[in-house]
């Protein structure tokens, strides 16, 4: 195993963390609109940047605007056909009481979180293959995206109260990310000439969870100033990191 793919799978692994703190925030905090709100505006915020700023002008750099547009509506395109296929909640309504639909639905929100986070792992291992710094920036701002979107998920999950399945779907979370990379890996090892595609498809997907799953979860809670402030939160954070990772 080569060092990049070595240092790929080494960050992809990030995701254990952040899902375990995600989840802890949630036992801890219950349920706080707010909170969520807030949480999500971060999510939003830090995924659009990391696309548009970082992946988008990558590819654009490597294959030209035309093929990196084609790319990433692809991306946006195949997150959404999925969503048409495979029936999907953003999140389970609250009914104040533990019943076989509310399970349903936290399944659903499951696997809409499992959903993008392979094309996370896909579009860090890209990013580390076309530069390592691009590829730590794209895997600290993932990581800290995760924080509040894995808090997100948790909240209805512990409305089950049961711990074995909340547990189960935390660890199903955290090992989509590492799979999304070694594919991620996989196909640029394959057809290198492929990476820039990556990296297009990747920003099309989260641009496109970000707009068509994330901001309406975040309205169900009623908190747009919360989530304007995590948008704002999301900025710093974005700015702090390009600068100690970009120098």
């Amino acid at each position: 195993m080569s060092a990049t793919h070595q240092a790929v799978l080494l960050l992809s692994l990030m995701s254990f963390l952040t899902t375990a703190l995600g989840v802890a925030l949630a036992l801890w905090v219950r349920e706080n609109p707010r909170a969520i709100g807030a949480g999500i505006g971060f999510s939003v915020g830090i995924m659009i940047l990391i696309s548009v700023l970082e992946l988008i002008p990558e590819s654009t750099a490597l294959m030209g605007a035309g093929k990196t547009l084609a790319s990433a509506g692809l991306g946006a395109g195949l997150v959404w056909a999925a969503h048409l296929i495979i029936p999907h909640i953003h999140l389970v309504e609250e009914k104040g009481m533990v019943d076989m639909a509310l399970i349903r639905s936290v399944y659903l929100v499951v696997f809409g979180l499992v959903l993008h986070d392979v094309p996370e792992g896909f579009a860090m291992a890209n990013a580390y293959v076309a530069s390592p710094a691009l590829g730590l920036l794209v895997a600290l701002a993932i990581a800290l995206h995760n924080l509040p979107e894995e808090f997100a998920m948790s909240v209805p999950a512990v409305l089950t109260r049961s711990k074995s399945f909340l547990f189960g779907a935390a660890l199903l979370s955290a090992l989509a990310e590492p799979v999304g990379a070694i594919l991620g890996l996989v196909a640029v090892g394959l057809a290198p000439a492929l990476n820039a595609h990556f990296l297009a498809f990747a920003a099309g997907a989260m641009i496109f969870v970000s707009i068509h799953e994330l901001i309406p979860m975040a309205h169900r809670y009623r908190h747009p100033a919360m989530f304007a402030l995590g948008l704002a939160a999301s900025v710093l954070v974005y700015v702090l990191l390009a600068r100690l990772t970009l120098a």
